[in-house]
């Protein structure tokens, strides 16, 4: 078999110690296509953000870019515009047959909290090879806001693949016709395409802008915060909007998004000619997401954007990023939004879980 692993997989590979961490790893860290993974006790403030490359181990490019190391044990900020390395308290044996991916939680990216796994001799950030042995560690960025982060949290998450996993568009569209995928006509083109809905039919609020010198979030405080003290409201009544040149949104799918407990899924950005500005920078999404089979009747995607050179002009409906369908190695004992916690089920335009 082939695919993307399972809950049930993953906690195979756990009992064997493909996974393993010094401290056990809970049960509630498994989602129903990847594993949550942990922050450990150190963070290094460094000069610049850096791969190892093939030649190298992690430990060693710390020694060339390390300015200071920062104790998590009782919470520090990691302040907006620096760069930190944390290892993880997991770390791999994986088989020669098993290659996987990382991602930014969900949250982790609502935040703007630019968060990417590096690996000893990798090449790539968020890619780890087939039959990878070692020590995992989060590269943290915060764009936005400057954050308080403890031992333990999770910001990224991995998954886990063997074989070919990801869906041509011939498969993608016979999935599509077996079970539909997206409430309107379906784009298939290197993935399914999905736009931005600028058009809210409950009045002008499409989106939220961060505030530029907002006040620290603690990670650990869920629906505690103002939405009023870190983002702007952005209002359209023509179906447009204006991006800034270096600022962030969150906006939302005009698509409502599902997927069958058979496959997972991961956002891709867009291809770079469609304008001045990347979409979506945490984008694993779960089997059952949006699908009837898990409680869902559809789930927007939320969009996390950031305008690059010049001011862009984004139109509603304007094509904006792909959804890449992968099909599961097996079906997960659990799916998003059924018998877990899943904070974006059925979800519309929406902040992190945060925020009252």
């Amino acid at each position: 078999m082939t695919g993307v692993l399972a809950s049930q997989q993953i906690e195979e590979m756990l009992a064997v110690k493909q996974i393993f961490a010094p401290s056990q790893v809970d049960l509630f860290q498994i989602q129903p296509a990847s594993l949550d993974l942990r922050l450990g006790n150190i963070a290094y403030r460094v000069r610049a953000s850096f791969l190892s490359g093939e030649n190298n181990r992690v430990n060693d490019r710390l020694m060339d870019f390390e300015m200071h190391r920062i104790d998590l044990t009782c919470g520090a900020v990691l302040e907006r515009g620096c760069v930190y390395v944390v290892p993880l308290m997991e770390s791999l044996n994986l088989p020669d047959e098993i290659r996987a991916v990382t991602n930014a939680k969900s949250s982790t990216g609502r935040l703007d909290l630019l968060t990417r796994t590096i690996t000893d001799f990798g090449t790539e950030f968020d890619r780890i090879p087939n039959g990878y042995q070692g020590q995992l560690y989060a590269e943290i960025c915060p764009r936005s806001f400057s954050v308080l982060v403890r031992p333990g949290m999770r910001l990224n998450q991995i998954r886990f693949r063997k074989g070919k996993a990801m869906l041509d568009d011939v498969e993608l569209q016979d999935l599509h016709d077996k079970t539909p995928l997206v409430d309107l006509p379906a784009v298939i083109k290197n993935g399914l395409g999905f736009s931005v809905d600028l058009s809210n039919k409950k009045g002008t609020l499409v989106g939220y802008c961060a505030k530029p010198h907002a006040g620290i979030i603690d990670l650990d405080k869920i629906g505690t915060y103002k939405s009023s003290d870190y983002w702007v409201e952005i209002h359209s009544d023509n179906g447009r909007i204006i991006l800034d040149p270096g600022a962030f949104y969150i906006l939302v799918s005009r698509e409502a998004v599902s997927i069958p407990s058979s496959h997972a899924a991961e956002m891709a950005p867009f291809l770079a000619m469609v304008g001045e500005f990347r979409v979506h920078y945490a984008g694993f999404f779960d089997p059952g997401f949006g699908h009837a089979s898990a409680g869902g009747q559809g789930s927007r995607a939320v969009l996390e954007v950031r305008c690059h050179e010049s001011p862009f002009a984004l139109e509603h409906g304007q094509t904006v990023g792909r959804l890449i369908y992968e099909k599961m190695d097996q079906k997960p004992d659990r799916l998003y939004g059924a018998g877990i916690a899943s904070n974006y089920q059925r979800q519309g335009l929406k902040l992190s879980k945060h925020f009252m």
